[in-house]
């Protein structure tokens, strides 16, 4: 399609957001989406992209802003990919997250919906992850004004551009992270440069330096996991020396990763330790969970627990319940309710996953949890249901594609009083809710904010038999 067809939108007015965090501006009937703009707004948009019913669109210029924006906190707005609403007060993102909510519930999953408490918002807003992980290249995106600089470093230390696997954006702070977050990316990438390391080549898959992970956790200890993209000892053993004499006790767990392969996942690469444990703990009501370099964990620690609560609020169990936690993880949730039920059953598909989760209900003293691995269709069936006893209630987290159908097929099988469901996508959500509105009614809803300055919410969903 030419250029021609793809018009400049001259002073239109930014009037909303949509279901995936871009503003939304109207043109000759027609719906306009762009990013990194909020309602009130007045600007130039060049369409980028254009549909028989929509069309996506870049800010060429802003006219007016908004009474409501405020100026971005962080040097890397616009360019990288995470905290696009900076802009936009923290009361409107929360209050438009819960209208997202509402929206998919009502349009996507046409059941009836009982007024519902506005959404859980976090009492952080700024280094609140407690999860991240940073990409080294040679291949660095360069500004306008770079690109025709001399003696440019081209290394980076950051993130992905969105929409360019080759590309990432040098990282001087990130307000998403708590320190020593930012004081170990930047040591490394200064040691790195003085050293001469090379940074990894996305495109040719050569480098020595690939990726490094950051975990943090409420209770003050940090994990640290290096990504090598090959063996060379004397390297390995001259950096990671290093930040053990930079940071002290500061960090917990130093590990390190040799990964050959084309991709960048570590979940079936072999983690060496350094110096220090193997993992570090979080804690939640007493309770200590487990989380090695693999482990899935809430990335917003303090709103996890907020999550948890409700959850545990809607089963309201009695103690003599049968309880089935799907998608369990480490059995974060599941090891939370325990003590209320009789006893809790959780599935996961990763093995390492549920190991750990054994492990935190041993470290825990709870004795009435059983965990099984493999795939939820295949291992959730009649026969599971036959041997372990059908649930009086279901909690289920599954990945944002929701549920498979068999899995919801067994769920109507087996006539569980409730469900509650969690979820990070309320679109499949809300598909779920559809199917299983042949049994179930919605009783309670509670949206929770846990990814401030982004469109994503959690939301919790309590379904009782109809």
């Amino acid at each position: 399609m030419g250029r021609r067809n793809k018009p400049l939108i001259e002073r239109v007015v930014i009037e909303d957001i949509a279901a995936e965090g871009k503003a939304i501006a109207y043109y000759n009937d027609c719906v306009v989406f762009a990013p990194y703009v909020i309602p009130g707004d007045v600007v130039d948009l060049q369409v980028t992209k254009k549909r028989k019913r929509y069309m996506e669109a870049r800010v060429e210029k802003i006219h007016e802003y908004s009474a409501d924006r405020l100026e971005p906190f962080c040097e890397h707005f616009g360019v990288c990919g995470g905290c696009k609403w900076q802009m936009l007060p923290y009361e409107k993102q929360i209050a438009f997250k819960h209208r997202q909510v509402e929206d998919a519930l009502k349009r996507i999953g046409k059941v009836e919906l009982p007024p519902f408490d506005p959404i859980v918002g976090s009492k952080k807003t700024q280094y609140y992850r407690n999860k991240l992980e940073y990409t080294f290249s040679c291949n660095r995106w360069l500004s306008k004004d770079e690109i025709d600089a001399e003696h440019i470093d081209t290394d980076a230390l950051g993130f992905h551009i969105p929409k360019l696997f080759d590309k990432i954006l040098d990282i001087k702070h990130c307000y998403l992270q708590p320190e020593p977050s930012n004081e170990i990316r930047l040591s490394i990438r200064k040691f790195a440069k003085e050293n001469g390391y090379t940074f990894y080549n996305q495109r040719i898959h050569e480098g020595f330096l690939r990726n490094i992970i950051i975990r943090t956790t409420s209770t003050g200890q940090v994990m640290l996991i290096v990504i090598f993209g090959y063996n060379d000892k004397e390297k390995i053993e001259k950096l990671l020396n290093h930040i053990k004499n930079e940071f002290g006790n500061k960090i917990t767990s130093l590990l390190y990763v040799i990964n050959k392969k084309l991709n960048d996942t570590i979940a079936d690469q072999e983690i060496l330790c350094y110096s220090g444990a193997t993992e570090v703990y979080e804690e939640m009501e007493g309770l200590k969970f487990k989380i090695g370099p693999k482990s899935f964990y809430q990335t917003n620690s303090e709103q996890a627990y907020e999550l948890y609560k409700i959850t545990r609020d809607f089963a309201s169990l009695s103690g003599n319940e049968l309880v089935y936690d799907l998608y369990t993880g480490t059995g974060t949730i599941a090891l939370f309710v325990a003590k209320y039920a009789k006893q809790v059953i959780g599935i996961e598909y990763v093995e390492d996953a549920i190991s750990d989760a054994k492990i935190n209900a041993k470290n825990n003293n709870i004795s009435n949890s059983k965990f099984y691995a493999g795939d939820m269709k295949d291992v959730l069936n009649r026969e599971f249901i036959e041997k372990h006893g059908k649930p009086d209630v279901i909690i289920t987290d599954p990945p944002r594609a929701g549920m498979h159908n068999d899995v919801v097929e067994t769920i109507l099988f087996c006539e569980p009083e409730k469900i509650v469901y969690v979820s990070c996508n309320p679109a499949t959500q809300a598909r779920d809710l559809e199917l299983l509105d042949i049994k179930y009614k919605v009783a309670k809803v509670q949206p929770v904010d846990m990814f401030p300055h982004t469109h994503h919410v959690e939301n919790v969903v309590l379904l009782v038999k109809k």
